[in-house]
């Protein structure tokens, strides 16, 4: 209707371009091509043709197919990279959720509703801030046993440095993190941690006698093993604080789970094989380039048997026996002393369980002792002295009325 008012000079040129919000060019190429073919030219050209980026049928019935078999539970992004790694099919996110969008599946990764919260600044070189932390997730889902995922996050470069499943998250477990962060890296700077009674004693637990004289409290094993290594050790007072760990959980239990359930690991042991498979390409993907090229990492300056060990402090019995939970060690002569007893012995035990005792920062040389049960045991099953053995002595209890058992009086001679 426009463009025959303007061909019978009805409205100007401008003024159609005003009705029809075009600009006057465009308005006028209209109108030439309304003049030569009629209405049929104002249609698009392109309506009826198939896109050359189309994709194929074929191809989408493949990707539902996979999406609702082999990677069901899997989010777009993820299941793009596993079509492309696995599969050889190259697509783009926007086309998986395309896909299935259309198809009426959605991503299983919920979203919670954005905040308004304001972003600590990364740390400006790797190996200044580590945070650690335990997840607590069906790593397995119904396939294994309850897992513990703990790990630790460059703060600079999101880089993963390690990580591992553990059955509980116990000290032992952050001790293997930590050693293997120091082995491979070197000795970080700082660690970022919560209030888990591994890193920390509660403030809650009553103060022993030796703690309230020197004003403090002892340091768990964790908490002296960062003393040692000279690490600062710094407590978040909340998840929101630790945030660059927290979204990585969020990844994993995403993508690492998907991962686990592909490779159909439902033990610890495959667990951990399939996490030290993927963190070198989640590492590729997300970690960044810090802020100041080096490292913040040092070159421990202690042995590290001398530090990766559980230290508590033992009292050698008259004996020279150090008992330790279920074991006793006999402790033997060392460094030209003869004798340790009652001394103040610090036990060792490394992380494979094998015991040492040291004495002034030296090994002492010692040897697996019976418990007291076998002792008593051997004295009962050994038999009677023969008639010409040497005779047994008879120790007869005394009677009520005797006279060692009154009272004690003494006598004084005035003569």
């Amino acid at each position: 209707m426009v463009l025959n008012d303007v061909a019978r000079r009805a409205i100007t040129g401008r003024q159609a371009a005003e009705m029809v919000e075009l600009s006057l060019r465009q308005v006028r190429r209209l109108l030439a091509v309304y003049r030569k073919e009629g209405a049929a030219g104002l249609a698009q050209g392109n309506r009826g043709r198939k896109p050359r980026h189309a994709l194929a049928a074929g191809l989408k019935c493949r990707v539902l197919e996979l999406a609702r078999s082999r990677y069901t539970g899997c989010n777009t992004q993820h299941m793009s990279e596993l079509l492309d790694e696995r599969e050889g099919i190259t697509i783009s996110r926007s086309s998986v959720r395309r896909i299935l969008l259309e198809a009426g599946i959605r991503s299983p990764r919920k979203r919670k509703a954005p905040r308004h919260r304001s972003r600590r600044e990364r740390y400006l070189q790797e190996g200044m801030l580590l945070q650690i932390d335990g997840s607590h997730h069906k790593w397995l889902e119904d396939r294994g046993p309850a897992l513990v995922l703990v790990g630790a996050i460059d703060d600079a470069t999101g880089k993963v440095p390690h990580g591992l499943f553990r059955e509980e998250e116990d000290a032992l477990g952050y001790f293997q993190l930590l050693k293997q962060v120091v082995t491979k890296y070197g000795v970080p700077r700082a660690v970022y941690h919560d209030g888990h009674g591994v890193f920390e004693r509660s403030e809650y637990e009553p103060e022993t006698l030796e703690e309230q004289l020197q004003g403090r409290k002892h340091a768990t094993q964790f908490g002296r093993l960062l003393q040692e290594l000279g690490i600062a050790s710094i407590r978040s007072r909340s998840p929101q604080a630790r945030g660059r760990i927290e979204r990585l959980w969020g990844t994993f239990q995403d993508r690492l789970v998907s991962e686990l359930r592909l490779s159909g690991a439902s033990t610890i042991e495959e667990a951990n094989r399939v996490l030290q498979d993927y963190l070198p390409r989640h590492n590729q993907k997300f970690a960044i380039a810090a802020a100041e090229p080096g490292s913040a990492f040092r070159t421990p300056e202690r042995d590290l048997a001398d530090v990766f060990c559980f230290k508590y402090q033992r009292t050698a019995g008259l004996d020279n026996v150090v008992r330790f939970s279920p074991c006793r060690l006999q402790v033997l002569p060392s460094h030209g002393r003869y004798s340790y007893a009652r001394t103040r012995v610090e036990v060792r035990q490394s992380l494979d369980g094998s015991l040492a005792v040291y004495y002034q920062d030296k090994r002492l040389n010692t040897r697996p002792a019976p418990d007291e049960a076998t002792v008593l045991r051997k004295a009962a099953s050994q038999p009677p002295s023969a008639p010409g053995g040497p005779a047994q002595r008879h120790y007869a209890k005394p009677a009520p009325d005797h006279p060692w058992r009154g009272k004690f009086r003494v006598h004084i001679d005035r003569g």
